[in-house]
């Protein structure tokens, strides 16, 4: 007996409007494009400058800061263009649109903040061995403009870091760059204060610190994504749950759950009804509370009358 499917993005905007109330990332990506924007060009230059006075006041925290900062141009456009890719249409070849690129640049993320972190590993440890007087001055005025810029930047993407992933990403590193830069300033000003030239140094350790924390978070959460487990905003056994709770239920297999993007989920199952045949409403009804309820927008069900086909027999 084969199913019936029901699509709820088959109808493409036709199901958005309905109950817009919960749909909030679904115009997202059109609200922040200017704050991507903005934050791309003011944190772009600012990693030029930082970068340029951390090489010229012999500081390799401000270089660390710049690298940070950086990786955090580069989390912004990735954020930017996947946010921007997962709104294109489906194409016959790619019938999922663009959606998954936004993983794929979590991945690619990730890689780049590797390379940087060698990069800047390297040069501090040389420091070490071969300390360099260092412009503390240079350093907290320098730091102090990035605390401005990333907070701005940051508070931009505040109100959209509720409903999706991707704007929560940019909301969470322009947050923790203003906190870094907290961090240089004080080196600088112990600088100043003490004299002691290796504060710097261990500064730039620190933040390297940082970053790798945050590339292995990246880099973990993008394969997972890739290898399509199950979002960790939602439990299995609840969707499960919930599925074999619907009137006339039976039992629920082949039950899927996969990320289509950082901010899309889709799920299929087979559903064992063998009293009843829903019609529409049914699958209308059971579409809205995964929604609602679980954030999954993208619903396939297959509808099975046989108990036999519990066993996989016959699909």
């Amino acid at each position: 007996m084969g199913g019936a499917h029901s699509h709820s993005h088959s109808h493409g905007a036709g199901h958005d409007h309905g109950h817009a109330h919960h749909h909030g990332h679904s115009h997202a990506p059109a609200d922040f494009g200017r704050a991507f924007a903005i934050g791309v060009v003011l944190n772009s230059a600012f990693v030029v400058v930082e970068a340029t006075y951390g090489f010229l006041s012999g500081s390799m925290a401000l270089v660390a800061d710049a690298g940070h900062n950086l990786s955090d141009v580069l989390a912004l456009m990735l954020a930017w263009g996947a946010s921007i890719a997962a709104k294109k249409p489906p194409s016959p070849r790619f019938t999922y649109g663009f959606k998954s690129s936004t993983i794929l640049a979590a991945l690619a993320n990730a890689m780049l903040l590797a390379i940087a972190i060698g990069a800047i590993l390297f040069e501090t440890i040389h420091r070490f061995i071969d300390p360099a007087p260092v412009q503390g001055m240079t350093m907290v005025v320098v730091a102090g403009i990035g605390i401005v810029i990333n907070t701005a930047t940051a508070l931009m993407f505040m109100r959209g870091r509720k409903h999706d992933l991707n704007i929560r990403g940019a909301f969470l590193h322009m947050a923790a760059d203003a906190l870094v830069s907290v961090g240089v300033v004080i080196a600088g000003l112990a600088i100043l204060h003490t004299g002691q030239v290796w504060i710097d140094p261990v500064t730039s350790l620190i933040i390297v610190a940082v970053i790798a924390w945050g590339t292995w978070g990246l880099a973990k959460d993008s394969i997972k994504l890739g290898l399509h487990a199950v979002p960790d905003t939602i439990d299995v056994e609840a969707v499960r749950a919930h599925l074999a709770g619907l009137p006339g239920v039976e039992a629920v297999h082949d039950l899927h759950i996969w990320p289509m993007s950082t901010t899309e989920t889709a799920l299929t199952a087979h559903l064992v009804m063998p009293a009843v045949h829903p019609g529409d409403p049914f699958l209308a009804t059971l579409r809205d509370g995964l929604k609602s309820r679980f954030g999954i927008g993208h619903v396939t069900v297959q509808v099975e009358q046989s108990r036999e086909c519990a066993g996989g027999g016959c699909c």
